[in-house]
């Protein structure tokens, strides 16, 4: 790979490729932890009618994965009321899927149910943020630490391919696609790691993040911002350089953690 930091910027790829293709005597795999898109990507109106969708889900995880991508998205606001019927209106389901979403939403935080009073989206806290924040500092730089050791081409490759998704959401100003190419990145990374305990403990970090991406990563400048903080930390994982991915991950942590408190 060369060395000159221009000629490394990824070409737009296909499609990320199998990181254990090919690789002879390679460890047992790291189990799939990326979040399902539905979460990030429009939701369609469901049929009422079917017991399952024609993708395998049930009813309930329907209405589940509609509501959570309204809430990350920030199309149900924190704080703001929520309907029962009106939500069964908008994900064109039954109550008792509405339901059971509802109190799984709120078991994981994202919602909370108010007795005599119905539900709310979870209000967005400056606290809980930046304690996530310094929980992936702590160990999202220890795990890049691993992963600059362990990382291999196939590995490498990988976390590339998703890297160059960037210029195609920068250039059309995609906040979604790009919060979606950050969560695949950290978790490709978090996979090069070989640390499956690790892998699973920053997926649910990422997730709990997702919302504060639409409400402090949203101007064009912050977009190009990541790539290029992305960008830094993946040179220093293709040098094998742990110490180099230490600090650049330590800036991209601390330049979320700046836009955060900007913008709550």
């Amino acid at each position: 790979m060369p060395t000159n930091a221009d000629s490394r910027r990824p070409e737009p790829a296909q499609a990320l490729p199998d990181v254990d293709a090919g690789r002879p005597n390679r460890p047992a795999p790291m189990p799939d932890d990326t979040l399902d898109d539905t979460l990030l990507a429009p939701q369609p109106p469901a049929s009422a009618t079917p017991a399952m969708a024609s993708d395998g889900r049930s009813l309930t995880e329907r209405a589940y994965d509609a509501i959570k991508h309204d809430i990350i998205t920030l199309r149900l606001r924190p704080g703001e009321t929520l309907n029962e019927a009106q939500l069964m209106q908008s994900t064109a389901l039954g109550r008792t899927p509405v339901h059971q979403a509802m109190h799984r939403l709120a078991l994981e935080g994202w919602v909370v149910i108010l007795p005599r009073k119905g539900a709310m989206v979870a209000p967005v806290s400056l606290n809980d943020a930046l304690e996530i924040i310094d929980v992936r500092m702590i160990n999202e730089t220890y795990c890049v630490a691993l992963a600059a050791r362990a990382a291999t081409p196939d590995d490498l490759a990988a976390i590339e391919a998703v890297l160059a998704r960037s210029h195609a959401a920068i250039a059309a100003r995609d906040v979604a696609a790009m919060m979606r190419i950050d969560r695949d990145f950290h978790l490709a990374i978090s996979r090069a790691s070989r640390n499956q305990t690790l892998a699973e403990l920053l997926r649910g970090l990422h997730e709990r993040s997702l919302r504060f991406w639409f409400l402090a990563l949203s101007t064009p400048s912050h977009l190009e911002g990541v790539y290029e903080e992305h960008l830094e930390l993946f040179e220093a994982l293709a040098a094998h350089d742990a110490e180099r991915a230490r600090r650049a991950i330590t800036r991209h942590i601390e330049e979320f953690r700046t836009h955060i408190l900007k913008a709550i």
